[in-house]
């Protein structure tokens, strides 16, 4: 009896002990998720191992933008994804792409999708309207083009000028290209540094650029009104049949004329035409000539018209100099530049705007300024009064030609700002830009270009634009 009571009494403990024992388990990780959209928990733990195996598994269905760096190509590109290299050699064998795949700028978008390195898909926008797409199929690789057009709505905007043109531009929800664009066009009846008065008034028709419904920039300046001090000036763009853009006023002459108002990006004038004036240096009377425009060291001079160079060379107290000769006897002098540019010698023919110096203080100069003299016949003249004449008119058959080009322009001038218009315009066939005469939407304010300051980033410095299309020296 003792035996089978002990006995019974170790079982009981060992029932006991069993019953008190949590019972092993084992956990086993959660399914991983991968590109077919298995189950997964991402709430359940997973050991080291498991998750290397994630990352892995997640790398072998991979889409990712590349956004091209400075002196970057498709090959180092793909070295650094570590992307097969015999892909990007069986893409750039496909015909006629080779120069669209290729030529890549900082700031251009690659979308790529691969497979542990095998590439899939790869896309990119080689312009405005065009996306290369490469996909691989059964056969290998195919490319192909998409378009996406985009869309032409012309908006008409008025401001009053309260401060600056390019202060009172921004209040309007005008872009700064706008306004430089609308300073070229007045740039030779103009002076926006120096004749911008409190009160004077623009309005500007002028093309916007849309795709999908989406902003994307402003075009060309089609017609523009600008009112300072009471004196009104009106210029349309005009397209000639051979392809030359101008501005014209409604009557058909140029707003171009035969000379640029100042020859220089210049911060002010420090010295201006006065026979009578005491020269600084040798503090004698000594008529000043011609006007000096302020600016630094190497900024680029212009010639203020087609002409031939008559001299280059140092010219006593002028320093460094250039006399250009002009037609109908007139000549220009550029006095106490830094150096000369490329190519300019005595009997070289110029352009108007065409850089022939940059400014410095050679010669008799208290600081780096441009001298500029105008003569006519030999005669000085003040170059900031004198009446300059213009470019050649139209002729009357292209004069014509122009009345029918730009009637609706100069209509949408008299058009209440940002008001509907009615008329509906395509353009031309080789522009390949479909275009609607309509009220423009305002413009959200993340599309909205960005805000300009007083004066834009060297404009301050240029003072004026230089001739139609393109604004003097560095400002872009």
């Amino acid at each position: 009896m003792a035996v089978y009571a002990a006995a019974a009494s170790a079982l009981l403990i060992l029932w006991y002990a069993a019953r008190d024992t949590p019972p092993s388990t084992t956990v086993n990780p959660a399914p991983l998720v991968n590109p077919a959209g298995s189950p997964s928990s991402a709430a359940a733990p997973r050991s080291p191992s498991s998750l290397t195996g994630a990352a892995d598994q997640a790398s072998v269905a991979s889409t990712m933008e590349v956004i091209v760096g400075r002196n970057d190509t498709l090959d180092a590109i793909f070295r650094r994804l570590a992307l097969e290299p015999a892909d990007l050699a069986a893409i750039r064998q496909l015909p006629g792409i080779r120069q669209s795949l290729d030529f890549l700028k900082p700031g251009d978008a690659i979308k790529l999708t691969h497979h542990d390195g095998t590439v899939n898909e790869l896309s990119r926008k080689v312009s405005e309207t065009q996306t290369l797409h490469v996909v691989r199929d059964d056969a290998g690789f195919a490319a192909r083009m998409s378009e996406t057009p985009v869309q032409t709505r012309i908006r008409t905007a008025s401001a009053t000028i309260d401060s600056s043109l390019f202060q009172t531009a921004e209040a309007a929800q005008i872009s700064e290209t706008v306004a430089l664009k609308l300073a070229n066009v007045f740039a030779w009846d103009i002076d926006f540094v120096l004749d911008i008065r409190e009160g004077d008034r623009f309005t500007a028709v002028y093309q916007q650029i849309y795709q999908d419904g989406k902003y994307l920039r402003d075009g060309d300046v089609l017609a523009a009104e600008f009112v300072n001090n009471g004196k009104v000036y009106r210029a349309v763009r005009y397209v000639s049949d051979s392809g030359v853009v101008g501005y014209y006023a409604p009557d058909g002459k140029p707003m171009r004329k035969a000379f640029l108002r100042a020859p220089v990006e210049f911060t002010r004038v420090s010295s201006v035409f006065n026979p009578h004036r005491l020269h600084p240096i040798l503090n004698l009377i000594r008529g000043h000539m011609g006007t000096d425009y302020a600016a630094p060291i190497g900024t680029p001079v212009h010639a203020a018209g087609d002409g031939r160079v008559s001299f280059e060379g140092v010219r006593g107290g002028y320093g460094n100099a250039i006399l250009l000769s002009h037609s109908n006897d007139i000549s220009t002098l550029y006095g106490h530049l830094s150096r000369f540019a490329r190519d300019i010698h005595v009997g070289s023919h110029v352009q108007q705007g065409q850089v022939i110096g940059y400014v410095g203080m050679t010669g008799l100069a208290t600081g780096p300024h441009l001298h500029y003299e105008y003569l006519m016949n030999g005669v000085h003249r003040d170059p900031q009064t004198v009446k300059l004449p213009g470019a050649d008119p139209l002729s009357a058959d292209a004069f014509g030609k122009f009345r029918a080009q730009t009637a609706a322009y100069l209509a949408d001038l008299s058009t209440p700002a940002n008001g509907p218009v009615s008329m509906a315009q395509t353009a031309s066939s080789n522009t390949g830009v479909a275009a609607e005469r309509t009220a423009a939407p305002p413009i959200s304010a993340s599309a909205r270009p960005a805000p300009v300051s007083a004066l834009p980033p060297g404009f301050a410095v240029a003072g004026m634009a230089q001739y139609v299309g393109e604004p003097r020296g560095a400002v872009n």
